[in-house]
């Protein structure tokens, strides 16, 4: 009977400069909640869907020196925090909620560069929505 040899490579200098992490960027992607957003008629006192998204640079490019879930970006604090800021108050405007949002964000520790965008994706049947985007960096990435 052969023995069983585990063998883990090591990679640690292989990796050419021209291909380290230059940016590293978390997102909550399309983020469901329900608002009471729009300035039409129709729109006051009838809570609708609304999709946030949020991409975050961080500051730290490293990959964690371990796999512990306290080297992680807490995306569960980011969705309770956005959903709660949603269903505070009445919003007239997307562009309102996405700079509480974008504010909420900019305030954490190790962020570099963030985007909000909100989209209503039910007002018209031949648009997959309309919404707003803000970014602290123009262009696609900082």
């Amino acid at each position: 009977m052969s023995e069983i040899i585990e063998f883990t490579p090591r990679l640690d200098g292989l990796v050419p400069a021209t291909l380290r992490v230059k940016q590293a960027c978390i997102h909550l992607d399309s983020l469901e909640v329900m608002a009471d957003i729009g300035f039409h008629q129709f729109e006051i006192g009838t809570p609708q869907r609304l999709l946030v998204s949020v991409e975050v640079w961080l500051e730290a490019l490293d990959a964690p020196a371990d796999d512990a879930a306290v080297n992680a970006w807490d995306y569960d604090v980011l969705r309770t925090d956005i959903l709660a800021l949603a269903a505070r108050e009445r919003w007239n405007l997307q562009e309102t909620l996405a700079n509480k949002i974008f504010a909420l964000v900019a305030a954490r520790a190790g962020v570099s560069a963030i985007r909000v965008s909100t989209t209503k994706p039910d007002i018209y049947p031949d648009a997959r929505g309309v919404g707003v985007v803000i970014a602290s960096f123009t262009g696609e990435a900082p």
